[in-house]
């Protein structure tokens, strides 16, 4: 076996901005130029969970409108 497949085989967890060995001060990334990339990209919205308008969480969907006296405005 050469040193590369040796070295390979051995890779512990990496950097998910470049891909070098993680550092335990920065975990999971590498150095603080990576973990600022990271924030960078939280803060500036690339990261995001995609949602539906289906039901707000009262069940009622967007364009239903409730009056506060319970009578129906049309």
């Amino acid at each position: 076996m050469d040193h590369n497949s040796a070295s390979s085989q051995k890779r512990g967890p990496r950097c998910p901005i470049c891909g070098r060995p993680t550092q335990a001060a920065y975990r999971p990334f590498c150095s603080k130029r990576c973990a600022d990339i990271d924030l960078g990209r939280w803060l500036g919205g690339k990261y995001a969970i995609a949602v539906t308008e289906d039901d707000d969480e009262d069940g009622l969907k967007p364009d239903d409108v409730v009056p506060e006296n319970g009578r129906d405005v049309h």
